[in-house]
Formats: C-alpha cells, sequence, structure tokens
C-alpha cells in the first residue's frame, strides 16, 4: 500500500469524527492525482455529513460552445458525493446512479459544490449535491451510492 493511499485512510477515518483542518484538507488535496486532479477539483471542507469543493472553469472545461460540459457538474457530483459517502460509510462507495440537472451555464470562474445526504443507510445512500457560481445555484444532481463492504 502506498503512503498517498495510507494518509487518504487516515484522513478519512479523521473526517468521520471531526471536519477536517486546512492542513489536512491539503494534504488530501496534494494526494489526489486522479481525475480530481485532471478537473481541477480542490476539496475545500471535508465532515461527516457534508463536503465541499472548488473548481476553476477554464477552456479544458468547455464544450465547443465555450460552456462548461454537462460532465464537468456530474464528475463534481460524484466526487464530492463519493468522499462524502466514503466519509459517512467508513469504507468503499461506489457510485450506481448519477442524476444531474443543468440550471444556468458557466463560461469561466468557480463552481462551488456541497454534498450533503438525504439518505445514509448501512448499504445504500442518497447524495444531494448543489453547485453555484458565486450565489447562483448552476446545477444540482442527486448521487446514489452503494457500501461496498458495509460495516458490520
Amino acid at each position: 500500500m502506498n503512503q498517498d493511499f495510507q494518509n487518504l485512510q487516515t484522513i478519512m477515518a479523521t473526517a468521520r469524527e471531526r471536519a477536517l483542518t486546512p492542513e489536512e484538507l491539503e494534504i488530501l488535496n496534494q494526494a489526489n492525482r486522479g481525475f480530481d486532479a485532471t478537473l481541477g477539483l480542490r476539496y475545500t471542507h471535508i465532515s461527516n455529513g457534508e463536503v465541499r469543493g472548488e473548481l476553476e472553469v477554464g477552456p479544458g472545461h468547455h464544450q465547443p460552445w465555450g460552456i462548461a460540459n454537462g460532465g464537468v457538474y456530474a464528475s463534481i457530483a460524484e466526487s464530492l458525493g463519493s468522499i462524502a459517502g466514503i466519509v459517512a460509510a467508513g469504507g468503499a462507495v461506489m457510485g450506481v446512479n448519477n442524476n444531474t440537472n443543468f440550471i444556468k451555464p458557466v463560461r469561466s470562474g468557480t463552481i462551488k459544490g456541497v454534498a450533503r445526504p438525504t439518505q445514509v443507510g448501512r448499504r445504500t445512500q442518497l447524495w444531494v449535491v448543489d453547485m453555484f457560481q458565486e450565489e447562483t445555484l448552476v446545477a444540482t444532481s442527486v448521487l446514489r451510492t452503494i457500501v461496498a463492504a458495509p460495516e458490520s
């Protein structure tokens, strides 16, 4: 097991007990080198019951008409909801459905997302992820996850 993965496991366990500190969030953001890093998604708050993150929209996120591709919003929702699910479950979760509604297009600037639970069960979870540009709601998603290894 590599050090980054061990750090992530420790951080997720900590977030189950209390909100992460800015230093812990920075460790997580540095260790998270996968798709979130490719998108430019950074986590800004992680606690048991709420996860927030932000992404600076640029030309690499655009579809041909110069606005953020719908997949950007769906990916933000999947990432924030999955981290929230991992914290709530105390272990791995997998998305089984992501329904994203686009409300207002974004050409540039910051999209901020917040994931909050609707239902957190032993085997399944339902998360609502709202995405904003400044104070304007630009998209909302509902993410259903399944707990990969429920706690006994």
